[in-house]
């Protein structure tokens, strides 16, 4: 029987996810299984590793949802940076749609930047929105999300062999 807790798993924060079916065809690839997490209903395809979550209406129930089971060895994919913070501190790899990586080292500045641009937008501010996303955002992502996932297989498989020798008589 395999670990449960040694199987990668994506979490999707599904909402306005625009690389939903490159999610798919990676994950399917690696045979990872795939949460893809929204608020309501979503459709998604019909295959065992894929399972739909419909966390519920509630401000931030996809956030919670996701928040509370992503942990170390999974990935996250979203653009909503307080969610990246709470899964990079769970130790999750949190990854953008963009394909721009969320580490502990940049997810401070990137979450206050986040705090003040909305700052500056609730008191009248015009500072313009993100920037739309690029094809060439797209295979960004497409390469991130295999880097990592080969990342966290070869960190896995160097925690499973034996750092010295210790057996040898």
């Amino acid at each position: 029987m395999t670990d449960v807790s040694s199987i990668t798993r994506i979490y999707v924060d599904a909402d306005a996810c625009p690389v939903k079916d490159e999610i798919y065809r990676v994950a399917a690839r690696h045979s990872l299984p795939v949460s893809v997490v929204a608020g309501n209903f979503i459709r998604v395809p019909q295959d065992p590793l894929i399972e739909r979550v419909a966390a519920g209406a509630g401000m931030d129930a996809a956030d919670d949802w996701i928040a509370e089971r992503a942990g170390s060895g999974d990935i996250v994919v979203t653009a909503d940076i307080p969610l990246a913070s709470r899964c990079v501190k769970a130790g999750a790899d949190v990854i953008a749609p963009n394909g721009k990586p969320f580490t502990e080292e940049s997810i401070g500045m990137t979450l206050a930047v986040r705090n003040l641009m909305t700052d500056l937008r609730s008191s009248g501010e015009i500072t313009g929105g993100p920037k739309s996303f690029a094809p060439r955002d797209r295979s960004t992502f497409l390469s991130t999300l295999d880097q990592t996932i080969r990342r966290i297989q070869r960190r896995r498989s160097e925690q499973r062999v034996p750092s010295h020798p210790s057996s040898l008589g």
